[in-house]
């Protein structure tokens, strides 16, 4: 893995103030202005000013390690295998990004919503709605998880506000496929430290596929983020920041005007335990994202071309590939019948 202390000009992401929006004309027009470059030449920054009190996130991050010390049977019980809609844990070394193990345990989390098998001739990626699987032997998990993805709604919601107006497009664009119906995510995550036979992939090099991620990160490092020099360089943790990342659909949207970037985790050393909970705002599962109507338009260079990766305009269709790669025992138990043969 890369080391990034040779070039100063990438040890640090841009640091974004989003309180900066209500203190007056110059200063909204100041955070415009870093939130333009920001988003077009990095796809990444670090988000302060955003409201969220330092005793939330410690409480999010208590019960976060909580969790990661239930008894492993505790843990167990909530198994995504048992879940056709990719909810619950992940046991260390069981989802795969780029083909390759994640070392890495997870539980994932969703709006608490009954589930919706889809109907002949409707799109399989309704599967992805469906109640979240909760540990019984830490019911304030529940309350603390959901609050935090209201929380953080609220805070992506005017960050992308922000972030539209900032390149000079309508700042309400997107807000009729959010709402009630948005399909909002959450990870827990526990790094455990190295894999003991010399792979250091935490998590792969990826994407995310919605519009906006905010990540809250502890102490340690790992995080990683490709940059303009190819190179993937360090994400020093800024104490109260967000990390914040632009998702596929903003990329497709602005046609590659705004920067969906590659990013991935190195396996903190030895037997370092990193947490980390990310947030992914993301929109409907039915919803098609327009293109964005702004003045830069015709500076756009286009969507990355990946061809082991097509971006879809739904949304659910791009998390459903995604989830199916991902994992692939969930995908193999409920979904065998999506799956391309090799």
């Amino acid at each position: 893995m890369t080391n990034t202390s040779t070039n100063p000009s990438y040890q640090q992401l841009p640091i974004i103030d989003l309180s900066a929006a209500g203190r007056g004309p110059q200063a909204r027009a100041l955070l415009h202005a870093q939130l333009h470059s920001a988003a077009h030449d990095v796809g990444f920054f670090q988000l302060v000013g955003h409201g969220v009190s330092e005793a939330e996130t410690s409480a999010l991050l208590d019960v976060t390690h909580r969790f990661f010390a239930l008894p492993e049977a505790d843990r167990l019980a909530l198994d995504n295998v048992n879940s056709p809609h990719f909810r619950g844990y992940t046991r260390t070394g069981d989802e795969r990004t780029g083909g390759s193990r994640d070392w890495r345990d997870q539980l994932d989390i969703g709006a608490e919503r009954p589930a919706r098998v889809p109907l002949p001739g409707e799109p399989a990626y309704w599967w992805l709605q469906g109640p979240n699987q909760w540990p019984a032997a830490l019911p304030e998990l529940r309350t603390a998880a959901l609050g935090w993805i209201d929380r953080l709604s609220s805070v992506a919601a005017r960050l992308l506000r922000e972030l539209l107006a900032a390149i000079g497009a309508p700042a309400d664009f997107y807000d009729p496929v959010f709402g009630e119906r948005a399909h909002p995510h959450l990870k827990l995550v526990r790094y455990p430290g190295s894999s003991g036979d010399g792979a250091d992939q935490g998590v792969g090099a990826h994407k995310d596929y919605g519009f906006l991620t905010l990540l809250l990160q502890d102490r340690v490092g790992g995080l990683q983020v490709q940059r303009a020099d190819g190179l993937f360089h360090d994400v020093p943790p800024v104490s109260g920041a967000f990390v914040v990342n632009l998702g596929e659909l903003l990329e497709v949207a602005t046609n590659g005007y705004l920067l969906a970037t590659n990013h991935r985790v190195v396996s903190p050393p030895g037997a370092t335990e990193r947490f980390s909970v990310p947030f992914f705002y993301n929109p409907r599962l039915d919803a098609r994202t327009d293109p964005l109507p702004f003045p830069y338009a015709t500076a756009a260079p286009g969507v990355t071309g990946d061809p082991a990766n097509p971006l879809f305009a739904e949304y659910g269709r791009n998390e459903l590939k995604g989830k199916l790669r991902a994992h692939p025992l969930v995908a193999a138990r409920h979904h065998a019948e999506l799956l391309v043969p090799a």
